[in-house]
């Protein structure tokens, strides 16, 4: 593991894992997008039962403990110690089985198409190096690949350079990239994966959404957005789903 690499220093603190889900996740639009991301993963992947999934950057094992309530056997994978103690405890609390162990995204220790499907959210936009991420979960995946990262055509694009500015004034900033699909679609197609489906959240930034802390404002301003197009012009997080 290349452990000088911001993304590995940040997500090994033991004050980041045991925080990331109320940052990510609380007050009514982080459980929102919670409710949105799960409902993505289940049309990715359903049906679950009787499946292997490998969840690699499973941070808090958030996704993994829904997978694994839906039926399906998941392996949860992160190069974070901390993160995976919280992931420990989040499954033991929900009466799910998850095995959990720590692992580079650049380099899977798992046998080529050894998993029905592979899911790695919050992962290539922090990546030393995404399209060896993406190698990698087409390799050890045997139907199905879902990733998910800020679309280079949206509002994130802006945050993500400013970020990169403080970081290099010193300031104490998760630093992440944003990616086009085209280049996403690419790598996949290097693998002999294809795109089956993308599934794009927001067009406004999330972090404005949860300023304001509306529930009710952020639908009916993402759906009016929606209808004039601007979801599938620029639209982010995109999920995006390759297969075989």
């Amino acid at each position: 593991m290349t452990g000088e690499h911001y993304s590995y220093r940040h997500y090994a603190s033991q004050e980041v894992a045991e925080g990331f889900d109320a940052l990510r996740f609380g007050g009514p639009i982080g459980r929102y997008l919670a409710d949105v991301q799960a409902a993505v993963l289940r049309e990715a992947l359903e049906p679950l039962a009787g499946r292997t999934v490998l969840d690699v950057g499973t941070g808090t094992g958030r996704a993994a403990v829904e997978l694994a309530a839906a039926g399906a056997a998941v392996i949860g994978l992160d190069a974070s110690v901390e993160m995976l103690r919280v992931a420990a405890v989040r499954s033991a609390e929900a009466g799910v089985h998850l095995r959990l162990g720590r692992a580079d995204a650049h380099a899977l220790p798992l046998a080529d198409r050894s998993v029905d499907a592979a899911v790695s959210l919050r992962v290539l936009m922090h990546a030393l190096d995404w399209r060896q991420c993406v190698s990698e979960l087409c390799r050890v995946a045997r139907v199905r690949v879902v990733v998910d990262f800020p679309s280079s055509r949206s509002f994130a694009r802006i945050e993500s350079v400013g970020r990169r500015v403080a970081r290099r004034f010193g300031r104490s900033v998760e630093d992440y990239r944003v990616i086009s699909e085209a280049d996403v679609s690419e790598a996949f197609a290097r693998s002999g994966y294809r795109v089956a489906f993308v599934r794009r959240q927001f067009v406004l930034p999330i972090a404005l959404h949860k300023k304001v802390s509306s529930l009710a404002a952020t639908r009916g301003v993402e759906h009016a957005l929606a209808a004039i197009g601007l979801l599938r012009l620029c639209g982010s997080p995109v999920t995006l789903v390759a297969e075989r």
